[in-house]
This record gives C-alpha cells, sequence and structure tokens, in this order.
C-alpha cells in the first residue's frame, strides 16, 4: 500500500523552490503526493506586472500552479484561498482546522512544511508552519506518523541535521520546468537560482528535518536516527 504525503506550504511556488525533486521522485515512485497552499499567490508587485488586480492574479498563479503541478506529478493541489501576506492577521484556528481537514481529508501519513522561522522568515511561511504543527499535535490527525520541516540557516545553528537530503542535479531540468511555469515570480526565481539553463550549484540540495515523530517533537539527532531506522 502507498504511503500518503503531503506538502503544506504558504504560495504557488514555495512547493517548487523547496521540494520539487523530492516530489517528483516520489510520484516516480508510484506514490500520490498531494499539496496544500494556504495562499492563492495573489499579492506582489512582480504579479501584478501581468494581471490588473490581485483577483486576476489569484486566477493566474492557480494556472501556473496546475502547469507545475503537472511537472512535479502531484496527484491533487489544493487552495486555502487566504489573503497572501496576510496569514498572520487571519483567525489562527481556522487556519489549522483548514490543515486539519486537508490531512483528514488525504489520510496523510508523512508532512512536510516550513521550519519555524520560514526559511527566509516571511511571515505568511511562518504561520503556515506554526499551524502545519499545531494541526499535528492537536490529536485529530491521527494517521500522520512523521512530520519534516525544510532545512533552513536556523535549523542547521541550533544542530538539526538533515534526515532526507535530495541531490537536484540529476532532476534539474524537471525543476527548471516547474520553475518556469510560475511565471509571474520570474524575478525572484532568477534571483534564487540564477538562469535556470545553468545547474546552480550552490541550491543543489533540497533538505528536510525530522521535527516529530511518533509523539516526539525535535528529537535530538542521535533519537532522529534511531526514528529514520
Amino acid at each position: 500500500m502507498a504511503t500518503r504525503y503531503g506538502f503544506i506550504y504558504a504560495h504557488p511556488d514555495d512547493e517548487t523552490f523547496l521540494s520539487a525533486c523530492l516530489i517528483r521522485e516520489l510520484a516516480d515512485q508510484g506514490e500520490a503526493p498531494v499539496l496544500l497552499l494556504a495562499t492563492r499567490g495573489d499579492a506582489g508587485r512582480q504579479g501584478l506586472e501581468r494581471a490588473a488586480n490581485r483577483e486576476e492574479l489569484a486566477q493566474l498563479r492557480e494556472e501556473e500552479m496546475k502547469a507545475a503541478a503537472e511537472v512535479l506529478g502531484l496527484a491533487d493541489v489544493e487552495h486555502l484561498g487566504w489573503p497572501d501576506g496576510q496569514l498572520a492577521m487571519i483567525d489562527f484556528e481556522d487556519l489549522v482546522a483548514g490543515v486539519i481537514a486537508f490531512i483528514q481529508k488525504h489520510e496523510l501519513e508523512i508532512l512536510f512544511s516550513f521550519a519555524e522561522d520560514g526559511g527566509n522568515g516571511h511571515p505568511d511561511h511562518v504561520t503556515i508552519s506554526k499551524a502545519t504543527t499545531a494541526a499535528v499535535l492537536s490529536g485529530q490527525c491521527p494517521s500522520v506518523r512523521k512530520l519534516y520541516y525544510a532545512s533552513s540557516s536556523t535549523l542547521r545553528a541550533n544542530g538539526h541535521k538533515s534526515s532526507i537530503v535530495v541531490d537536484t542535479e540529476a532532476n534539474w531540468k524537471m525543476k527548471a520546468a516547474a520553475l518556469q511555469a510560475h511565471a509571474t515570480q520570474h524575478v525572484a526565481i532568477a534571483k534564487y537560482f540564477g538562469d535556470l539553463a545553468a545547474f546552480p550549484e550552490e541550491r543543489r540540495f533540497e533538505a528536510f528535518v525530522l521535527g516529530w515523530q511518533d509523539g516526539v517533537m525535535w528529537p535530538k539527532p542521535e533519537i532522529a536516527a534511531q526514528l529514520e531506522e
């Protein structure tokens, strides 16, 4: 029986920046990874260069996400539809409820999300990370066995080593195609990855830290290694 994998992020393109090759590997192995996005990505000046208003931008980014999902092999993509850039200002319990509903619907076993610092401190990233953790700890998602956080400088500084590391070089053309699908975000993509025609050695690895398993939160490295066995 296939393991049920879920990725929970804030905006369309987060999944490709952080986990494109991992998602594709799972799909190629016969899994059916699914994605939940807290927003439709309706904010941002670079996106509004191509859309008349935020609603039009949201629709455009949903279409971009559909194209990227086909490249990545995602079995399903869902949007909670909260306002982009404002997750920290909405009712937190409502956000958590949406995450719980998604996990329950797909009976997810393995989850991936941002680290608590959001990777880059973005308030939306931070908030969806906290909401995902709260959902797992709520007792309402008994199917979940493991929760991973995308590795960040804060996690590394605190001694948390990556439990999953994916070398993206072999699948770079696929990841680049998924990034290109998010065309409204070309400025941020170029800033982070450079010219997509060239493999970015400095962005070579997608890495994830085991944050929770079987009721153990933030296990020490030696305990995490035992849990992974």
